[in-house]
């Protein structure tokens, strides 16, 4: 688990382990946030310095999977469930209503004169 990090102007920076963000809030250089997820902002200058990223996505019939990595760890993992029941459903709800006309929508008596 890692702790998300904002320099003094919002930027996001690399996220750190807890125990160094329970360290620079007890001296006084971070405040919190936000609690969900936790992220700290810093109250002094950083470098700024970010190690580039990949995102890595597999789609899968069911579930798609995304983690984010850089040189050395893991930064984020993630899983969504996609839903498989919405057919069904629509099936379901077409039952609800009855049956169009076989003809379709029909003008009767309506007539269109070319000349005028």
């Amino acid at each position: 688990m890692n702790v998300f990090v904002l320099n003094q102007h919002g930027e996001a920076l690399m996220p750190c382990k807890p125990q160094k963000a329970k360290i620079l809030l007890r001296a006084g250089k971070a405040q919190v946030i936000k609690r969900n997820p936790f992220t700290i902002q810093l109250c002094y200058g950083a470098t700024g310095y970010k190690q580039p990223l990949i995102l890595g996505v597999d789609t899968g019939h069911s579930t798609i999977g995304l983690s984010v990595i850089s040189a050395t760890h893991e930064v984020f993992s993630a899983t969504a469930t996609l839903r498989n029941d919405i057919s069904n459903k629509m099936q379901q709800r077409s039952t609800y209503h009855p049956p169009a006309k076989a003809g379709g929508f029909q003008w009767e008596g309506f007539l269109v004169n070319p000349n005028t």
